[in-house]
């Protein structure tokens, strides 16, 4: 049966299998490519419709739906198929989009967008579990590999391609210019790609889906307004952090109750499973924070335009496009992954280490090495998390591996931006308090980040000591990401080689069961 799938793959339905990983690509450019656009369409967005005070709902929303809805959407694929639910998340997702792009004020706009976020967490999940179900696992790395790629073109490109959109079209056409790309995806699917349809006796876990939404929205707003909005000590934080940590142990214990769970926790049994969550955690931790910082490092000390940030990435994100490819490759071939975990964590902790070491000085061409390594290491962590985890669990579980493996990188995403952006923050103030005086503290009292226009604005004085300010801050939060990735490489060394297997094993086997393959699902 694998060799029918690889053969399929080679070449016996060139056509039906291109379709699918068409489909499966826009789907997962949408979900990657959607905060890219809209981010730099927000100033734009802003002027036309106003509301400012509320401008960091447009992304919070967003984000916070995208989060709750994520493992909902693993487990719905789970029960009832999973191409029923891929298309019921394109589908919100468009519906989203253009209530979006017809939003016409600031607060339809931030409900619009939680209802595209709701889309949103289905479209990953749905990519990631789609090609658990249709390639044998000794496959996957290969295919997981190329869907890495897809995320580093929209995270280059997406400001670019939004910012070109909004000169030219208007802001409406960052959330109109989703419609003809899902399109295309909702008719390929559609057609192409046929999957056997479930139906589960039992019925949704309703108040567990509810105690996990309460649960992550909480943490996610905790970690989004602590330190901003809200001193991490104030009321609000602290009843936030409350209500998360109770409705999280509330849904871990009705978890052993619930007959059909949202996330069944006989799959946290596999060691590797957990050793892939927390890698997975810690890879969002790193990744987002260096997303966020890098770009402001290259603008305020090194002097790069804000025009083409997501080229100022291109380092990091081109060496882990390579990476993850050649990663998926070697993986194929060999049937053998282990050595990629540790190989991420050692590179991650070296070039974490490095970007700490720059300073005022520190020239492009060497942040853009020092990038590179970072990258490396990401494109070794990337999809083989995934697919270790995927590899871990049997077939009827593998919605809820790939949907819980997504929502652990998120959160790992939240908890790094405000950690490391609370610890640059602070720095940035000291130094500018120490280097400016009374001056120098007013102007970063409400933001440690300055726009390119206010920094021209500076003296030269100020600037220099702004520049200096920067580079501490970002020595501290790079230390402290590099100090974190070393629990990837001690989890990495911990993980148990199981093969991958290019066919099915006997009936029964449980977790290494080859899935239906390619041949037989188009």
């Amino acid at each position: 049966m694998a060799d029918r799938a690889e053969g399929v793959i080679a070449g016996k339905r060139p056509r039906s299998v291109r379709a699918v990983l068409l489909a499966l690509m826009i789907a997962m450019m949408l979900a990657m490519l959607d905060n890219m656009i809209v981010g730099t369409a927000m100033p734009t967005i802003v002027g036309d419709l106003g509301g400012l005070e509320h401008l960091s709902w447009v992304v919070t929303g967003y984000t916070l739906a995208t989060a709750a809805s994520t493992p909902v959407w693993g487990k719905v694929g789970d029960m009832y198929g999973r191409k029923g639910a891929f298309l019921g998340s394109i589908v919100i997702f468009l519906i989203g989009s253009a209530l979006s792009g017809m939003a016409q004020d600031m607060g339809q706009l931030i409900g619009f967008r939680a209802v595209q976020g709701l889309g949103a967490g289905g479209l990953m999940v749905g990519v990631m579990a789609i090609i658990g179900d249709l390639v044998p696992p000794r496959e996957r790395g290969k295919y997981q590999g190329m869907m890495a790629g897809v995320m580093a073109l929209a995270m280059i490109g997406g400001p670019l391609v939004g910012g070109t959109i909004t000169d030219n079209w208007g802001w409406r056409w960052a959330f109109y210019i989703n419609l003809p790309l899902g399109a295309i995806a909702l008719a390929l699917v559609t057609v192409v790609l046929q999957l056997p349809k479930k139906r589960s006796k039992a019925g949704i876990d309703y108040l567990g889906v509810v105690l996990l939404t309460v649960g992550i929205t909480a943490i996610v707003l905790v970690t989004t307004w602590g330190g901003t909005e809200y001193a991490w000590t104030s009321a609000r934080i602290m009843e936030l952090t409350g209500i998360g940590v109770a409705a999280l142990i509330g849904f871990v214990f009705w978890q052993t109750k619930a007959a059909e769970p949202v996330v069944p926790l006989h799959i946290f049994k596999s060691r590797n499973f957990t050793l892939m969550a927390v890698i997975g955690f810690i890879t969002g931790f790193v990744m987002f924070g260096a997303t966020l910082f890098l770009p402001l490092y290259q603008q305020a000390v090194q002097g790069a335009s804000a025009t083409n940030s997501g080229l100022l990435l291109l380092p990091m994100l081109g060496a882990m496009l390579l990476t993850s490819m050649v990663a998926g490759r070697i993986t194929t071939n060999s049937g053998r992954y282990k050595i990629f975990p540790i190989a991420g964590g050692v590179l991650m902790i070296a070039g974490l280490y490095l970007l700490s070491t720059m300073d005022t000085g520190t020239s492009r061409f060497t942040s853009g090495v020092y990038m590179a390594v970072v990258g490396a290491g990401m494109g070794c962590l990337m999809q083989i998390t995934m697919l270790v985890a995927q590899n871990s669990v049997q077939m009827k579980d593998m919605g809820v591996a790939s949907s819980s493996s997504t929502l652990f990188r998120t959160l790992g995403s939240s908890f790094g931006v405000a950690i490391m952006g609370a610890l640059f923050n602070h720095r940035v103030q000291d130094v500018m308090a120490e280097r400016a005086g009374a001056v120098g503290a007013k102007m970063t009292a409400k933001s440690a980040q300055l726009d390119a226009d206010s920094l021209a604005k500076l003296p030269a004085a100020a600037r220099e000591a702004y520049q200096h300010a920067v580079s501490s801050g970002t020595h501290s939060a790079f230390l402290l990401g590099a100090v974190v990735a070393v629990p990837v490489l001690i989890a990495a060394l911990f993980v148990k080689e199981v093969p991958l297997k290019g066919g099915p094993k006997a009936a029964g086997e449980g977790a290494d069961a080859a899935p239906q393959p390619m041949a037989e699902a188009l």
